[in-house]
């Protein structure tokens, strides 16, 4: 019995990530936060198959349209997190027990004052920013459940950052398990909180909202207070509450840019979201729901198989960062090359689960109720997720080289991959599918138009990729790090 306790407790030990071999240090930290970032698809989809087995074809619409504004604002406060936790795990690396208290405080005070900015502004631009994807009061049905959905998601945004922000903080630790229990805690309670919500109290598109937030909220409680019993030594001193602005900016250097890389990312998906609609428009009147419901079930599908790409990608943030403070610059080579071999791995296994789920249209009968599956929502659907399962490959390169130099603090690349996979996508999303169409795309587009719309994203991923090969190959590659902030602690 003691034996068991003994390997529970050590299954629950921060993992030295400067130590062992690389690939199994690797994969033993990136396993949990995978399955984490499976169960927080479990969200979406339970929101979208709850929601989409309920509700009507307008409201469906409406809450589909909405998962890229959502996006704009929830994965630039993911991608902050994740940003300021370098510095965590660097400090974590050289054993600086008093720099990773400093970097929680800081990053708490930081993240309350995002909070308040991205929440005033999120509902302050939710009216234009629908208008941005052609949802429109024109269509009250769907523009009323878009409009509900988003403020609501939007007024619980610091629920979400804080989340984000603890998480990665235990993560930059080498602690991948704890995130992973709360947040299976937290996906129960909101499957839970949706069907009581939307099937017995019947809030509706509300109810399924509010069932989100409520579930991240308790999540988050519960994770700050385990995470400061569990980890005594992490809880700030009255000192370390001081803030160095110096230390601040160091924070926002390597935050900012990631989450703007996030947020525009997000800007290229709002523009193809709203070509995407267009394809249900004649003559300016909604006349389908048939590419907006499609698109949107493949586009959650392909959330949910790209995932484990993530959490790959994000473990090694904390894998090159802890070894970027421990001067392991030979760690960071071999891993990072190990990595790019799980990848394809990974993106293989994703892939195929892609196209078994695609079968007789397996992934539209999770998403959407019987009545609301048609041969044309099944095109839609089909043809936007065979064309980005072509090129999966290049979607996983960014996962794994983009988390890498964040990790050895080059944050600039980041924003320049981001940079150049908005161009791309939004040149291909404003260009291609009005050429091939004539003129302007509506229902009568030829298929033709929707293929070169649905080549936006493979186009973006190769821009990015170019973008990161440059640090790749410069500094990773050559272990040339000398650059490294390490110095300006």
């Amino acid at each position: 019995m003691s034996s068991i306790f003994s390997k529970l407790r050590s299954f629950f030990r921060p993992a030295d990530l400067t130590q062992g071999t690389c690939w199994k240090t690797i994969l033993s930290f990136s396993f949990p936060i995978i399955i984490s970032y499976l169960l927080q698809q479990v969200y979406s989809i339970s929101d979208a198959a709850i929601v989409g087995q309920t509700l009507t074809a307008g409201e469906v619409a409406g809450v589909n349209d909405t998962t890229s504004l959502i996006f704009i604002f929830l994965q630039f406060a993911f991608g902050v997190s994740a940003g300021f936790c370098v510095v965590t795990s660097c400090r974590v690396g050289a054993n600086d027990d008093e720099g990773v208290r400093k970097s929680l405080a800081t990053q708490i005070v930081l993240s309350a004052g995002l909070t308040v900015v991205l929440t005033a502004l999120a509902l302050a631009l939710l009216k234009p920013m629908l208008a941005w994807i052609n949802v429109t009061p024109e269509n009250p049905e769907v523009y009323g459940a878009a409009f509900t959905y988003c403020a609501i998601i939007f007024g619980g945004i610091g629920a979400q950052l804080f989340y984000n922000f603890v998480c990665s903080f235990l993560r930059s630790m080498g602690d991948s398990v704890t995130p992973l229990l709360f947040l299976l805690f937290s996906t129960v309670l909101n499957v839970g909180l949706d069907l009581l919500f939307i099937i017995v109290f019947r809030w509706g598109v509300a109810g399924a909202a509010a069932a989100t937030v409520s579930a991240q909220l308790i999540s988050t409680v519960g994770c700050f207070i385990y995470a400061f019993t569990k980890y005594p030594k992490i809880r700030p001193l009255p000192a370390d509450w001081k803030i160095d602005w110096q230390d601040a900016l160091l924070h926002a250097e390597q935050g900012i840019p990631l989450g703007l890389q996030f947020s525009v990312l997000a800007v290229g998906i709002i523009v193809m979201q709203s070509v995407v609609v267009k394809f249900d428009l004649l003559d300016g009147a909604m006349v389908s729901n048939a590419a907006q419901n499609g698109f949107g079930a493949a586009n959650k599908l392909n959330n949910l198989l790209m995932t484990p790409l993530s959490g790959l990608g994000s473990a090694m943030t904390s894998f090159t960062a802890q070894n970027m403070g421990a001067d392991r610059a030979d760690r960071i080579k071999k891993g990072t090359l190990q990595a790019l071999l799980m990848m394809l791995v990974i993106a293989g296994i994703s892939i195929t689960a892609g196209l078994l789920l695609s079968i007789d249209g397996t992934y539209l009968k999770i998403f959407l109720s019987a009545d609301k599956i048609t041969e044309e929502t099944a095109r839609f659907g089909n043809h936007y997720l065979y064309i980005d399962l072509m090129l999966y490959v290049f979607l996983g390169f960014i996962f794994v080289m983009r988390n890498c130099v964040q990790g050895i603090g080059r944050p600039q690349f980041i924003l320049e991959a981001g940079a150049a996979e908005l161009v791309a996508r939004v040149a291909v999303c404003l260009l291609l599918p009005a050429a091939f169409a004539g003129g302007e795309v509506s229902t009568a587009a030829p298929l033709s138009a929707y293929h070169a719309l649905c080549f936006a994203d493979p186009s973006a991923w190769i821009a990015a990729d170019l973008v990161l090969a440059v640090p790749f190959f410069k500094n990773i590659m050559k272990m040339d790090y000398a650059y490294f902030y390490r110095s300006r602690r």
